[in-house]
């Protein structure tokens, strides 16, 4: 998706609803120059591309999302990590310039994909903390005795 088609898609996006090219446009001019037929255009691409959906209404059609952008953000991922020639290495690297707060998304989200039998599982085999001492251990040998 070129830079064009990613701030036309931030907005229908963003707005969650069928939106008009005259609603992408009037917000687009905000931050730049663009004419309607160019909005128009992008949108039929991003419809062709099967980006969006759209429906007649009048003269002029409405354009839906017909995925997230969290979607989209995966499908990137995804289509980079399988055109590597190593993709563990390729992982190992991405991990490496995660932040924290991304490392804890990620760890949020594999207990999600994992669902809860494997977080009860991982949960299960770490061993509680030890908040008592030692058992002395001649106590124990007399204990077993009985």
């Amino acid at each position: 998706m070129g830079e064009l088609e990613d701030s036309v898609m931030t907005r229908v996006w963003k707005w969650n609803r069928p939106v008009t090219v005259r609603e992408v446009l009037e917000d687009l001019q905000e931050e730049r120059s663009i004419a309607y037929t160019t909005v128009m255009t992008v949108l039929d691409n991003l419809h062709q591309k099967g980006w969006v959906r759209r429906e007649a209404e009048g003269r002029a059609y409405r354009y839906e999302a017909v995925s997230t952008r969290a979607a989209y953000a995966a499908a990137l991922m995804n289509e980079a990590w399988s055109r590597s020639d190593n993709p563990a290495a390729a992982l190992v690297a991405f991990f490496g310039m995660m932040s924290a707060e991304q490392r804890e998304a990620l760890s949020d989200a594999m207990r999600i994909v994992q669902g809860p039998e494997v977080a009860q599982r991982s949960e299960v085999a770490q061993p509680p903390e030890v908040t008592r001492p030692p058992e002395n251990p001649a106590s124990v040998e007399r204990d077993a005795e009985r």
